[in-house]
């Protein structure tokens, strides 16, 4: 279930990542006295009240100019608003109501959003209260005086952001339905599989990298069970992202990624695994999501009898930390295969969400430390007490050493392993919590 999502919003130099930072608790956003410095969209996950949600810092909105860049960080901002449930009117309560001001509050009230006014750098709230009526004029509601350089009025504020979240209950309603993100570099296919499934161009399809910008959610249901395709914009490499716009939609891929149960990691027959596939792909791994590695555009490509083996192996070489994801070989152009991801989506959404019992689970361990003893260093063994799953998505599993230093990479591994051949665990990565315990407190 994806994080509501709270954007800052304002004319530069206002504070907005002075406040960002604070609310965040780390210094991630740069702060410099000079309009413009934030350029690139940033964005933490925090919460308030036990309420969790993410927050966007933008560039500032400047007055429309013919300059590329500030037209770019406009473009950003309203991105920032497209996707907001709460935007963050920031101001100056120092400057006063300007002209940018005035500006960004049409656009806002436009968006028909939830909109809070905050009214920075009050750093004296009884002597410039009366400056603060000035702004009722922007026509936005009651501001909210903050001094985010001395945290002033900052809890009030984060108390007006609890009451405008939306409760994500709803999205909990139809528990059948699995999210599923179709994720990849531009002009992979992405929009061409979706309407493919969905036997519509519902989504504009075109040779053109980088055409869909938004992540777009389709609701689709068929014999195999109810899905929403989430389409998100492709992620370029690097040293093509010139844009504010773009890095925007980078940031959409992530939330698609966050938002989904699955995602279908769409590789291009015809170019084989790019660096920058290894890179989307281990955003969804990172995220612990299931993954599909799909091969698209196979219908393009001569085979022979070993062909699909060679680029299997391939695909693992190079992607070697997805050993784990099932790999298919489609092409949303004809439609091959593709109805044979539905059982797979299925398949790797439980596997995701397995929970093992804890007398289970050390079964299984017993046996595998009967197999292969815990290994040792200068003298001393490594002691695995027992193991516990505390939680899914992924599947995380709590293990009781008596020492963590001896518990190497190499072991655990030969333990996800044995889990792995014991209960499958296809297409879905794991995770190990590793606590150190007395053996005299077992």
């Amino acid at each position: 279930m994806s994080k509501p999502i709270v954007a800052i919003i304002g004319k530069p130099n206002v504070g907005k990542s002075t406040f960002f930072n604070y609310v965040i608790g780390q210094r991630i956003s740069i702060v410099e006295d000079t309009p413009g410095v934030t350029r690139d969209r940033i964005y933490g996950d925090t919460s308030w009240r036990d309420k969790k949600f993410t927050l966007l810092d933008t560039a500032g909105i400047e007055e429309r100019t013919d300059d590329i860049i500030v037209n770019q960080m406009r473009k950003q901002a309203k991105i920032a608003i497209d996707i907001a449930d709460v935007i963050l009117f920031v101001t100056d309560m120092k400057q006063g109501v300007t002209a940018a001001d005035k500006e960004i509050s049409i656009m806002l009230k436009k968006s028909k959003k939830n909109v809070i006014l905050v009214c920075n750098k009050a750093d004296n709230f009884g002597e410039e209260s009366s400056d603060i009526y000035e702004f009722y004029n922007l026509g936005i509601g009651e501001p909210f005086p903050i001094s985010a350089t001395n945290a002033k009025g900052i809890g009030d504020l984060l108390d007006k952001i609890y009451e405008l979240l939306p409760n994500n209950d709803q999205e909990d309603i139809d528990e059948d339905i699995i999210n599923v993100a179709v994720i990849g570099k531009p002009n992979v296919g992405k929009s061409s599989l979706i309407n493919r499934i969905l036997g519509e161009e519902r989504l504009i399809v075109s040779n053109i990298a980088g055409t869909t910008r938004d992540a777009i959610d389709s609701y689709y249901e068929n014999e195999y069970g109810k899905y929403k395709f989430i389409d998100t914009a492709g992620v370029r490499r690097k040293s093509k992202i010139r844009e504010s716009i773009e890095k925007f939609s980078i940031m959409r891929t992530l939330f698609a990624i966050e938002r989904s149960d699955v995602c279908l990691m769409l590789i291009d027959a015809t170019e084989g695994v790019t660096e920058q596939d290894a890179k989307i792909a281990g955003e969804a791994h990172e995220a612990g999501k299931g993954i599909i590695l799909v091969v698209n555009k196979w219908d393009e490509i001569e085979k022979d009898t070993q062909t699909i083996e060679k680029f299997k192996k391939e695909i693992y070489n190079k992607l070697s930390y997805l050993s784990y994801a099932p790999i298919i070989f489609i092409s949303a152009k004809t439609g091959q295969r593709v109805n044979k991801l539905y059982e797979l989506i299925n398949n790797v959404a439980s596997q995701n969400a397995i929970r093992i019992s804890t007398s289970v689970l050390n079964q299984i361990l017993n046996e595998s430390i009967s197999l292969v003893q815990p290994p040792t260093d200068k003298g001393k063994r490594l002691k695995i007490f027992y193991m516990t799953q505390p939680s899914t998505k992924p599947p995380t599993f709590v293990v009781f050493v008596n020492n963590k230093e001896l518990f190497h990479f190499s072991y655990q591994r030969y333990l996800m392993n044995q889990l792995r051949k014991e209960f499958g665990l296809q297409g879905t990565p794991i995770r190990f919590i590793i606590r150190e315990k007395k053996e005299k407190d077992i």
